[in-house]
């Protein structure tokens, strides 16, 4: 029970496992190219809304002029498509977007299980072959094209779970243990480790008490990454977002300190139930799911980790380097795309540039190049192209220039969502307010040395009609860049 499984993607037979999954359906799209990007991203850093963006971008047409496919004219239309994977939950398009759209203006819920969208995209070609005689089709002399964009969503707190697959029950408990006793994690913890104190887990099992351990446990986990600590690596990442498998006794285990595991004792179900989750969670996610990804943005949500302070930005990079080292990364031939594709493109994305004046947004990309670096050295060493971009996938501020003491500030103006409060003033939902978010700092790695700047952060409700009128669609901010990026040399 206690020894390590194999890292997975490291055994040929596991790759050949991985791409059997897929290659009927592969021979099947021989002759129509495909693309499966993932969209992921740890909680509250956007998927909902970048997807939904995105798609509605690409159906309606949208102003999109970065997106040179679009910038230059020659999408000639896109449609929804049946996905090819029919076990696969569909990701809400319609709902998310009436949601967005409709007489209240909301944020659609997030990303909590696995979903995904498939779209047809209609598209005229610059390539040629043959002088020119040829177009990609294979026509004569035409230079129409079709690609289809597989879309997969799912939660980022499901990829802290694949270093686990590398870790034995002992070495998951004894790391997440002392996490628990240091920094921010002590005060949410505290309930778990006095439990843990009182408990001997050499003693039988009692259901009860497995179960009390794990609720207090998940609640620990979940108080971590609340506003305030803002912490991000904080596996089993199924505890977070659970899906279908809320109850599940596979997810009612936890870490327990060193000691005897005698059969029937707590420590043995606790051992056995952590081996449950991973062979029959975690490895199942990759092989059917994960592992067939050709091509992923990264969402982040930097803004937070901020106002979290220096641990919080800390444990972001940490938790960016453990979904990193999950990734399959370098560029497919023909072969690999078939048994075992990688993720040929990478892209991380700030989300929320809106909350800050343009004037931020070089700082903004800095700060979330420098929380990637680790991560994004080890895909660059594999020659696989990553950016890194500061966007909004739907923009629901504007910009103006305030005047206090004779100073002008460059400021943010929105609706801010009923609730909201900021300098003794709460808001009703309806009437717009400016005001100066304040500034990142210059120096962008003083962030993790020294107390993050005094940033207020408003939440705004989605652009209303005018604002959608004004922008072509739905406004953004680079949501244009990340689309080129990831899917620009497959449209040309």
């Amino acid at each position: 029970m206690s020894g390590k499984s194999s890292v997975p993607g490291a055994g040929l037979w596991r790759e050949t496992k991985a791409g059997a999954v897929q290659f009927g359906s592969a021979i099947a799209r021989l002759g129509s190219p495909t693309i499966r990007l993932g969209v992921t991203g740890l909680s509250r850093a956007g998927k909902t809304v970048f997807i939904t963006a995105m798609v509605h971008a690409l159906l309606a047409g949208s102003r999109m002029p970065a997106f040179r496919v679009m910038g230059e004219g020659r999408l000639a239309g896109a449609r929804l498509s049946e996905h090819p994977d029919g076990s696969l939950p569909r990701f809400a398009y319609e709902d998310h977007l009436a949601t967005l759209t409709g007489p209240e203006r909301a944020w659609p819920y997030s990303t909590r299980r696995i979903s995904a969208l498939s779209l047809e995209l209609a598209y005229r070609s610059k390539r040629r072959y043959l002088g020119g005689l040829i177009g990609p089709s294979g026509l004569i002399g035409t230079g129409e094209a079709a690609l289809a964009l597989e879309i997969v969503d799912y939660p980022g707190e499901w990829l802290l779970d694949l270093p686990l697959l590398s870790k034995s029950y002992a070495e998951f408990s004894a790391e997440t243990l002392k996490k628990a006793g240091e920094g921010a994690r002590q005060a949410p913890f505290a309930p778990f480790i006095a439990a843990l104190a009182e408990t001997d887990a050499a003693l039988p099992s009692e259901e009860t008490r497995a179960q009390h351990l794990a609720r207090l446990f998940t609640q620990a986990l979940r108080q971590c990454r609340e506003e305030g600590r803002e912490l991000s690596a904080l596996a089993p990442g199924r505890f977070l977002m659970p899906g279908d498998l809320e109850g599940a006794p596979a997810l009612t285990f936890v870490p327990l300190p060193p000691g005897e595991a005698p059969a029937g004792s707590l420590r043995a179900l606790m051992m056995r139930r952590y081996e449950a989750y991973k062979e029959k969670i975690v490895r199942p996610f990759f092989t059917d799911h994960f592992s067939r990804i050709d091509r992923q943005v990264v969402l982040v949500d930097v803004l937070g980790a901020i106002n979290g302070g220096r641990e919080a930005l800390a444990d972001l990079e940490d938790a960016l380097v453990d979904v990193l080292a999950a990734f399959n990364l370098g560029a497919n031939s023909l072969i690999s795309s078939l048994f075992a594709p990688r993720v040929s493109k990478l892209l991380f994305a700030a989300t929320k540039a809106d909350h800050l004046h343009h004037a931020n947004h070089e700082k903004l990309e800095a700060i979330l190049r420098v929380l990637v670096r680790r991560a994004q050295f080890r895909a660059q060493g594999s020659g696989v192209p990553t950016d890194a971009l500061a966007i909004a996938a739907i923009r629901a501020t504007r910009e103006v220039v305030a005047r206090q003491a004779g100073e002008e500030l460059a400021c943010i103006a929105g609706v801010p969502l009923a609730g909201e409060h900021l300098d003794g003033e709460t808001f009703d939902g309806e009437g717009e307010a400016a005001f100066f978010p304040g500034d990142l700092p210059d120096n962008v790695e003083t962030l993790f040395r020294e107390a993050p700047p005094a940033l207020k952060f408003l939440r705004f409700r989605p652009p209303g009609e005018e604002a959608r009128k004004a922008a072509g669609g739905l406004p953004h901010i680079r949501l244009d860049r990340a689309l080129d990026f990831l899917l620009g040399d497959a449209l040309r």
